[in-house]
């Protein structure tokens, strides 16, 4: 076993109901609260007002979409001109995401590109952020859980990370109830996005004893509540099992690497309009499938291929599977929960060359626990299709 660390958020706070605790909490961390949130969310019962009955101002932000360069550095502009001391999130992983990256970047100086890996300086961020309180209502990214904030490039048709050890919230604040009212197609995308990132976290070659356990407790969740929870949105304890498999989900990519899917959704995201976990749930099936297949072929004892055979358990709940198994549970889950095809969003052959070619470079894509040929690569984009 190879010596590893563990990250995860000041603290964690789950369960049914907890979002009443938040102005109690906040109210602990600061005085002047930026509250950047996703739209539609009732920003005014659920933040606004039981803050200022504790004593807490409020500057409320809406995160449109995914954050980009000029976003963020328009929402650090907006933080910093209000004296803000504390920063909530609420909503899906854009908001989220953007409530980190104003947390660290109100404090350390210059912008956003400043501290990005690969288009950026990737200058090293220096300096405890503000205290940062997130709460998620998508069971998916697991942003409420982990030490990155995903930022759109649209000059360079790209998605990179901004990555620190500071970008943790403060506390991660998890109340399944928040989630009920996600209809059925954001509940799928959503749901298979932390499904992907169980199932790469699990065999990258960054994997350690702590990141495997959050896995397998996860996977368990998906294999049981998904499909309940995308048909009946009202159940309760579908959705609890959502967003501690979410949870979970964050916690295993924040202290173990991803793989290829990540490496190929980095890149499309950056290209089209397309939304993040319904490009992982097109492509992983054929990821899992091409992996299986390179494994066999390499010969002698393959750990990732023990892995993917115990991913095949925990999603059939079957101990006579095979390694492959799993790859064929993954694709009938797709097509219940009618995820489109990478055509939908106006990809086509012709592109590629040019994802190809950025995936490779990625770094979610050197936690593959396998090299693929480009003519492999090139068929899991087909078959996306």
């Amino acid at each position: 076993m190879n010596g590893f660390e563990f990250y995860a958020p000041g603290r964690i706070i789950f369960g049914l109901g907890s979002i009443s605790r938040l102005a109690e909490l906040a109210a602990g961390l600061g005085r002047r609260a930026l509250v950047a949130h996703s739209p539609g969310l009732d920003v005014d019962g659920l933040v606004k007002a039981p803050l200022s009955q504790v004593g807490v101002d409020s500057f409320i932000l809406s995160v449109l979409g995914e954050p980009t360069l000029e976003s963020v550095d328009l929402a650090v502009q907006y933080s910093r001109s209000h004296s803000c001391d504390c920063v909530i999130s609420l909503g899906g992983g854009s908001a989220i995401d953007t409530g980190k990256a104003v947390s660290v970047l109100h404090v350390n100086p210059g912008q956003v590109l400043d501290y990005l890996e690969v288009v950026g300086s990737g200058k090293s961020i220096q300096l405890p952020g503000l205290p940062h309180i997130a709460v998620p209502t998508t069971s998916g990214t697991g942003a409420e859980a982990t030490r990155n904030a995903v930022i759109g490039v649209p000059q360079k048709s790209v998605k990179v990370s901004l990555r620190s050890p500071y970008l943790f919230p403060s506390i991660a604040l998890v109340d399944p109830q928040l989630t009920i009212s996600l209809p059925p197609g954001v509940t799928a995308s959503t749901g298979l996005d932390a499904l992907t990132q169980l199932v790469e976290a699990y065999i990258s070659n960054k994997a350690n004893p702590f990141s495997d356990a959050f896995c397998r407790a996860g996977l368990k969740c998906i294999s049981r509540s998904l499909r309940q929870a995308f048909r009946h949105g009202e159940d309760l304890e579908a959705r609890q099992d959502m967003s501690l498999a979410a949870l979970m989900s964050g916690l295993a990519l924040a202290n173990a690497r991803l793989g290829l899917v990540h490496g190929f959704a980095g890149v499309i995201g950056g290209m089209f309009n397309a939304p993040h976990g319904a490009i992982c749930a097109a492509l992983l099936p054929g990821v899992m499938e091409a992996n299986v297949e390179a494994l066999r072929d390499a010969g002698s004892s393959q750990p990732a291929l023990d892995r993917y055979l115990e991913i095949s358990r925990l999603l059939t709940g079957d101990p006579a599977v095979v390694d492959d198994d799993g790859t064929e549970w993954v694709r009938q889950l797709c097509k219940e929960l009618s995820i489109l095809p990478l055509s939908s969003f106006g990809i086509s052959s012709s592109i590629f060359p040019e994802i190809v070619e950025k995936a490779l470079r990625a770094s979610s894509t050197q936690g593959n626990p396998v090299v693929l040929p480009d003519d492999r690569l090139f068929r899991i984009l087909e078959q996306a299709l």
